[in-house]
């Protein structure tokens, strides 16, 4: 079966279900009955036949899907529509006065083709799928390659300090990226800084995404000085290849008229490395714990795993989780020693989070864990402010060898409480 479905509602025949998945599912039997008076006349050459639709039967059984679900009107992007067996159709044509279907074979005839032809069209696991929301309202970004920058040196840039040099550092941001920029070590007291320090950026759009280059000049009190920025579109590299910058620096990115006051130069270089085609497609069908169906690994074969790549795990939400003083949980990832946090759901014991962490590796993590911990936090003063609500351990060796895992955990240190969480790994 494509998906794990677990049923809300069951009334009347009509079946609501929910999944792993970002989806909701309604399965109903439709039956249709009428005499509608549908005339087709039909001329051939001066003849004119008239064929009446008579007793009119219809029998289906639809799976209707509504993915993804969104925050905006009407909460889902697509409709996707198909049949979990072969509709029967059933109806007569006269014709003179006379039905047609009465003619031995005939009817048995018509009745298969109608079977066969609708069923090749939409039968499980063949779909309709129908847009009802822009693509660009429902579009999620996904990661899609990594960004290598190597932040070479720098020459003749301002002088803040009063011996007539300068503590340059320099930042480094990708344009719609919430997480926080990368920085260089500060050279002390210099012009010419050298530094030849490596980072990697997540990249989600190559198209459209801006590298921005900011150079600071720190200082031990009070605000650090800019000294000047720049911005490389990504769409200007193409993947794979390492390509060179050197960079007048600017006083600000705007388009009006630049100061003439020179700044200095920055040098960098940048490589544009996208995910392998074989990393995990999120369009690939899926069954309930999110991994594919063939059951084959995803994104190695028979080989072992190997090469950099990013790990993402996203917390979408916990459930039943309850705290014996306050109900504000938050959720705790840690992996490999580094912590990260969701943000804090107040006065709930359903928090919904869908948030996404990152962690880039040199080497994909087969023999690691992750750990997912609720917590809860007091919202005002008070001893013992933080509560443990429960947690789960995750081995990474499937989610290696899967490309990706969609699977809800019953909490550890919890009497009910379930966390759901994605995990997925893309290679480079």
């Amino acid at each position: 079966m494509p998906h794990l479905f677990i049923p809300l509602y069951d009334w009347a025949g009509l079946k609501v279900c929910e999944t792993n998945e970002n989806e909701l599912v309604m399965e109903m039997p439709i039956k249709w009955a009428g005499n509608p008076n549908i005339i087709v006349v039909i001329k051939f050459g001066s003849v004119r036949i008239s064929v009446q639709l008579v007793d009119l039967q219809i029998f289906v059984a639809p799976r209707i899907t509504m993915k993804p679900l969104v925050p905006t009107f009407p909460c889902f992007g697509n409709i996707v529509i198909s049949l979990m067996e072969k509709p029967h159709v059933d109806f007569g044509l006269k014709v003179l006065g006379g039905d047609i279907m009465s003619i031995p074979g005939l009817y048995r005839y018509v009745q298969e083709t109608i079977k066969k032809q609708v069923a090749s069209l939409y039968l499980w696991p063949q779909i309709l799928e129908t847009p009802v929301l822009d693509a660009s309202i429902v579009a999620l970004k996904k990661p899609v390659g990594i960004l290598h920058v190597k932040v070479v040196r720098a020459t003749k840039l301002l002088k803040k300090d009063l011996l007539g040099l300068s503590d340059p550092y320099v930042k480094l941001k990708l344009s719609g990226d919430r997480l926080p920029a990368k920085k260089t070590t500060i050279k002390k007291k210099t012009l010419n800084p050298e530094w030849n320090e490596s980072f990697k950026l997540i990249v989600k759009d190559p198209e459209s995404q801006i590298l921005n280059i900011h150079v600071y000049d720190w200082d031990k009190v009070g605000g650090h000085d800019k000294l000047g920025t720049q911005m490389i579109p990504l769409k200007v590299l193409k993947a794979s290849e390492t390509k060179e910058f050197t960079l007048d620096l600017l006083k600000n990115t705007s388009s009006d008229s630049q100061s003439k006051k020179q700044r200095g130069q920055v040098v960098l270089q940048l490589t544009y490395v996208p995910f392998r085609e074989d990393s995990f497609d999120v369009s690939e069908p899926m069954n309930g714990y999110g991994r594919k169906e063939s059951g084959i690994d995803s994104c190695c074969g028979n080989e072992s795993p190997s090469g950099a790549g990013l790990l993402l795990v996203t917390v979408h939400g916990a459930e039943d989780v309850e705290g014996e003083r306050h109900n504000n949980p938050y959720a705790l990832v840690l992996f490999r020693g580094e912590k990260k946090k969701s943000k804090m759901m107040r006065k709930t014991r359903d928090p919904l989070w869908n948030e996404e962490f990152q962690f880039m590796l040199e080497e994909p993590p087969v023999s690691d864990k992750v750990q997912i911990t609720v917590m809860s936090k007091r919202t005002g003063f008070g001893f013992r402010s933080k509560e443990n609500l429960g947690h789960v351990d995750l081995s990474l060796a499937d989610v290696i060898n899967n490309g990706r895992i969609n699977q809800k955990y019953h909490l550890i240190d919890s009497k009910n409480g379930m966390v759901h969480v994605e995990l997925a790994w893309k290679t480079i």
